[in-house]
């Protein structure tokens, strides 16, 4: 079974870093695509960001210029680092990713590591 486990949440102040990652782990033969989403409170869940098995990566325009996303293929881990991090980023950060297992190729979420931004 594939799972997907994100840390690196947090507090932290406006203005300031986090670097969230997320593992995934299981039987995987390769993961296609990962990507970053977000849900603030009465929201609905946004990509934040994504990136390819090749590290071409996109971005939301919210975000462009203060988030990057990377990833390591060799520890099946993507990372996202946020900086000059603002109230409005607050929220539940989700990992997402297609992976290839013995099972197929299917598409897996992680449980969500939170994020407040506030002083």
């Amino acid at each position: 079974q594939v799972r997907l486990v994100e840390s690196g949440g947090g507090l932290v102040q406006p203005g300031g870093s986090l670097r969230l990652s997320c593992a995934a782990s299981g039987l995987i033969f390769s993961i296609n695509a990962m990507s970053w989403y977000r849900q603030a409170p009465g929201k609905e869940r946004e990509l934040v960001a994504a990136i390819t098995s090749g590290g071409s990566g996109n971005y939301a325009d919210s975000v462009k210029g203060r988030f990057t996303i990377s990833r390591d293929n060799a520890k099946n881990t993507v990372y996202l680092q946020m900086n000059s991090l603002k109230p409005e980023d607050t929220a539940v950060y989700y990992c997402n990713a297609d992976v290839s297992s013995y099972i197929g190729t299917n598409n897996y979420w992680g449980q969500g590591t939170q994020v407040t931004v506030s002083s």
